[in-house]
């Protein structure tokens, strides 16, 4: 039983968490406006922007939150940051842009996938909540 329960874990994380909207967006189910793709990650416009340029970026590998990064998956998140700054100056935002993690439901998270909220184009405020 807990052979099967390990290789269920394995096998979710290689192809993801079948009710999640991001999963589902990764394996081309749900289409989306890519800005950026790689073996690692995805970019795509969010469908509700907050700013002029706002870009969701995703591990591909489903990983639920900031909180579930460990030794062996948190290498994504450093990949994820120097990707924006590529999408970043494609984009044209040359004069400063915002990026955003969401944790938890206190802070504001709503897909329980990781993801970064790149966010550009106008001048942003603070405090941001």
């Amino acid at each position: 039983m807990r052979r099967f329960r390990l290789f269920k874990r394995a096998l979710r994380r290689i192809r993801g968490n079948m009710d999640c909207i991001f999963c589902k967006i990764v394996q081309g189910e749900i289409p989306s406006t890519k800005v950026y793709e790689d073996d690692q990650i995805l970019a795509f416009r969010d469908l509700d922007p907050q700013a002029p340029v706002h870009i969701l970026i995703i591990p591909k590998m489903h990983i639920a939150s900031a909180d579930a990064l460990t030794e062996e998956n948190a290498g994504v998140v450093s990949h994820i940051f120097v990707v924006a700054k590529q999408i970043a100056a494609q984009e044209g935002l040359t004069n400063g842009y915002r990026i955003v993690n969401n944790c938890g439901e206190d802070g504001g998270q709503t897909v329980k996938h990781l993801h970064f909220h790149l966010l550009g184009g106008r001048t942003m405020a603070w405090p941001p909540g």
